[in-house]
């Protein structure tokens, strides 16, 4: 994702406001590094970061798809429509 920043912001501010708005998501992190598939492999979770270079914002995220893919995904909606943790059935993933 790309973005254009409307003001400048070091990277460790954006980062704070990333963090800010994820925090309380079981499966998000936001992490310092870019992230690989490595680091979230036969995990739940969508690790992502941000870059930029001047006015434009750069976000990048990384997924197991096989386990974040349609099936974890589907289990993690039906917590939810159901009104239970959403992390239920999905803490040994």
């Amino acid at each position: 994702i790309y973005p254009r920043l409307k003001e400048q912001q070091t990277q460790t501010q954006l980062l704070e406001v990333f963090r800010n708005f994820y925090s309380g998501q079981p499966f998000l992190r936001v992490v310092d590094h870019i992230p690989t598939t490595k680091d979230v492999s036969y995990t739940n979770f969508c690790d992502i970061t941000v870059r930029f270079n001047r006015d434009q914002l750069v976000v990048f995220a990384a997924i197991d798809n096989l386990i974040k893919g349609a099936s974890g995904v589907a289990v993690q909606n039906m917590n939810l429509m159901l009104g239970f943790d959403q992390r239920m059935g999905m803490l040994s993933c």
